[in-house]
């Protein structure tokens, strides 16, 4: 399996179905992409590299590529369930990002999920079904974490998943979710993401992270630590 690629940006192919074209050592690998990837591609002729499936059909092998490991490993759980071919894979995640689609999945909100084209009120209530489960083994497998005091334990999972989501490993997670164990937190999932990213911002200096708060209008007080 091809997990990553890393070359030049030839082409970009925008229309239905968005695709690049990235040349490495001489070969040039068509992989297909997330619409909303391109907001953060480089410029043709520029150095990308991207973490990939490879799929296979009856007649053709099929690239397809991702900004973060965890987005590739999402689409992976994504194409399992039933009805969810990679097209549909790939509208998920263009449309809702990483973030808002796990989060849609663990808070049961068919009307989210529901704005991606072509996913219905039973294709919604498959996903919620179907992935949870699997979200929730994707990430015992990313790295379990213990248990905290001062959070409940549906709210830990909220966080962890959205963090895990934003490209955050399970070791940096915990020791900031330690951290702020017992402090009075606000008990909701909100109130430890906002101190966890505040924790966490100025040493990950993470872009992506940094999107998603001004998205999630998630006011966070960075200071150095």
């Amino acid at each position: 399996m091809i997990a990553t690629l890393s070359g030049t940006l030839i082409t970009v192919e925008r229309g239905d179905r968005t695709a690049l074209l990235v040349e490495v050592q001489g070969i040039g690998f068509r992989v297909m992409v997330p619409g909303r990837l391109l907001k953060e591609a480089p410029a043709v002729g520029e150095p990308i590299h991207l973490y990939t499936q490879l799929l296979l059909r009856e007649t053709e092998m099929v690239l397809y590529g991702f900004a973060s490991a965890a987005e590739r490993d999402v689409f992976a759980e994504l194409i399992k369930v039933s009805g969810v071919g990679p097209a549909l894979g790939l509208a998920l995640l263009n449309t809702l990002g990483l973030t808002d689609l796990v989060q849609a999945v663990f808070a049961n909100n068919l009307r989210v999920l529901s704005l991606t084209p072509g996913v219905g009120s039973k294709t919604a209530q498959r996903l919620v079904l179907e992935l949870k489960t699997r979200l929730a083994a994707w990430r015992s497998h990313s790295g379990s974490l213990a248990p905290i005091t001062g959070a409940t334990a549906e709210i830990q999972e909220e966080v962890e998943m959205a963090l895990l989501a934003l490209g955050y490993r399970p070791q940096e997670i915990a020791q900031a979710l330690q951290m702020f164990s017992g402090k009075g937190l606000p008990a909701n999932t909100e109130g430890w993401l906002r101190e966890q990213l505040r924790f966490s911002v100025p040493r990950l200096d993470n872009v992506t992270t940094l999107r998603w708060l001004e998205h999630s209008k998630i006011s966070v007080d960075i200071k150095d630590q």
